[in-house]
């Protein structure tokens, strides 16, 4: 479906978005679509940190299972 649009067709898209919105809105939405980019980015860096962090703390944990009950 998408094939058949090309260029043109797109220009085209983005003069009717910007006639319907305006500049102002779309340059408002750009932002916020920006901020939760990059909220996405820390909050997967987040994790990746806290995955790694949890793993390392079970490599260091050597304990047996046995003696951690009695603990």
């Amino acid at each position: 479906m998408l094939n058949n649009i090309g260029p043109m067709g797109f220009i085209l898209i983005a003069i009717v978005v910007l006639v319907l919105f305006g500049r102002g809105k779309i340059a408002g939405l750009m932002g916020e679509v920006g901020k939760g980019i990059t909220a996405f980015k820390r909050g997967v860096s987040d994790g990746k940190e806290e995955l790694e962090q949890q793993v390392a703390e079970d490599a260091t944990d050597v304990t047996p299972e046995a003696e951690k009950d009695k603990v």
